[in-house]
């Protein structure tokens, strides 16, 4: 991201790299009121955390078995996430 912000205590990298655990429900609420601050307030990440919601619930309804050639695309996916997690 180009232009790195501090709203609600939070930077847009610290919204970014928690950005799997919100969707996934691991956060402290705490933490969860602050990135959502954070969003209302930081147009660029809630434009990116808008775009990434829907990649994760379209990938989530499908159920995750891609077909044809979408198998390496989707692997390729998993493990680009699974690294910014580490």
């Amino acid at each position: 991201m180009a232009i790195e912000q501090e709203v609600a205590g939070m930077r847009c990298g610290e919204v970014l790299a928690e950005l799997s655990d919100y969707l996934d429900g691991e956060l402290l609420p705490a933490r969860r009121v602050q990135l959502e601050a954070h969003l209302l307030g930081c147009e660029a990440c809630e434009r990116f955390g808008s775009a990434f919601t829907a990649v994760i619930q379209a990938l989530r309804k499908r159920g995750g078995e891609p077909d044809g050639d979408e198998p390496q695309v989707f692997e390729r996916l998993r493990v680009r996430l699974r690294n910014k997690r580490t």
